[in-house]
């Protein structure tokens, strides 16, 4: 079984080809500038690599010419785009829909009704989900919500001190994002250690950031809440921020509402705390070269961080393994050693002499006299999205 997995930006198609016969990556490739004079269109199969420049009006467009590319008979990899049984999107909030869906008109409106929680996500989705929908109509549409890993989330992490009945008619509780991120991990650990019932804490560090606590490989609490914009804080969205605060703001600096919120959502995080850059290697540049400025951004990044660590820790009950994944998780050793130091008598103790060998790779970065095992895990997002549209295909009895 082939399955595709896209991620939609507004003028953006990122896909991966899968055969789920042995779970093989066939292909990879990306459409840039849709909507725009000409489109780059790139795909790697193999250790080949093609790009062309062709107009490409829509994400229906972008589609149909990844199918072209992927069923070119010089240097694709499939014999007929017909092979291709659906297309699985890594869908993030929809509302009374969570977890695997079919894409139908219902979960479109659905996620259309959250535009306004998740104006970078949702309206470029259900924009193209829906073209698509129209337009390649038999090419099974498959969305699955970031929302599904943390539905398992107990009612004391779940809601807000608010009244009760925003919950149920608005959807005002804490979602959870990252959700494919997460459960990757919950997966991954679980086969290192030959056990399911760990006490894992997933740290999804990068230009969006998330923790999250996992027992018995289910979610036990988020970090982020009714939006993506929440917990800790992100390369240019705020993070956590008191709400009394926006009134007060609007009328200091003459901004509306949604002024003002662009500027939260936009130019505010690693960029707006360190006037430098939403890039935490140009923060951390910038922090090593003396500006204060930069460090203090750091440092409060650090603290998220650590705020979210030790609840965590307190819900669990202690913790197996800390694992750290997402771009900055990766591939930042220092963010790694500041987060987890100092935690000794907690039995968590990182090796820095390992930890500053690690990039991009699965492997432990704990000492030998740390309690819990602290490990890098490289995330695996599009592979959870292909299992999961397969079990919609197989459920749909399609193909």
């Amino acid at each position: 079984m082939k399955i595709l997995v896209a991620n939609l930006g507004s003028t953006s198609f990122k896909y991966s080809l899968f055969d789920m016969d042995g779970e093989k990556t066939l292909a990879r490739g990306r459409v840039e500038r849709i909507g725009e004079a000409v489109s780059p269109c790139t795909v790697q199969i193999g250790d080949t690599k093609t790009e062309i420049h062709v107009p490409v009006p829509d994400h229906a467009v972008a589609v149909r010419q990844c199918l072209a590319q992927l069923t070119d008979t010089k240097t694709g990899c499939l014999a007929d785009a017909s092979e291709v049984s659906a297309i699985g999107f890594k869908a993030v909030l929809g509302g009374k829909y969570s977890g695997i869906q079919r894409v139908t008109k219902n979960v479109l409106d659905s996620m259309e009704e959250l535009n306004d929680v998740m104006p970078a996500h949702n309206p470029p989705y259900v924009r193209a989900m829906r073209l698509l929908a129209e337009r390649l109509p038999d090419i099974l549409l498959v969305a699955a919500f970031e929302t599904g890993f943390h539905q398992t989330i107990p009612d004391r992490n779940r809601y807000y001190g608010v009244p009760k009945e925003w919950a149920e008619k608005y959807f005002v509780v804490r979602w959870g994002f990252h959700g494919a991120s997460h459960r990757y991990i919950a997966e991954r650990t679980a086969e290192i250690f030959h056990q399911n019932d760990l006490r894992i804490i997933s740290c999804h560090l990068g230009g969006s950031s998330s923790l999250c606590a996992i027992h018995h490989g289910k979610s036990v609490a988020a970090s982020m809440g009714t939006s993506s914009q929440t917990g800790v804080f992100h390369n240019n969205r705020v993070g956590d921020f008191d709400p009394f605060i926006v009134p007060y703001l609007m009328q200091k600096l003459g901004k509306t509402q949604e002024e003002l919120l662009t500027i939260l959502a936009t130019q505010s995080g690693l960029l707006g705390l360190s006037g430098v850059s939403g890039d935490l290697r140009d923060v951390t540049t910038a922090a090593d070269n003396g500006n204060l400025q930069a460090k203090l951004a750091l440092d409060v990044l650090i603290g998220d961080i650590r705020k979210y660590l030790g609840a965590y820790l307190v819900e669990l009950g202690g913790a197996d393994v800390i694992v750290f994944t997402g771009g900055i998780g990766e591939y930042q050793p220092m963010i790694r050693q500041k987060a987890t130091e100092g935690l000794e008598q907690l039995g968590i103790v990182p090796d820095a002499v390992k930890n500053k060998m690690v990039l991009g790779v699965e492997s432990p970065i704990h000492a030998e006299s740390s309690r819990t095992h602290i490990w890098v895990i490289p995330t695996n997002e599009e592979i959870i999205v292909a299992r999961q549209t397969k079990e919609m295909v197989e459920a749909q009895n399609v193909k």
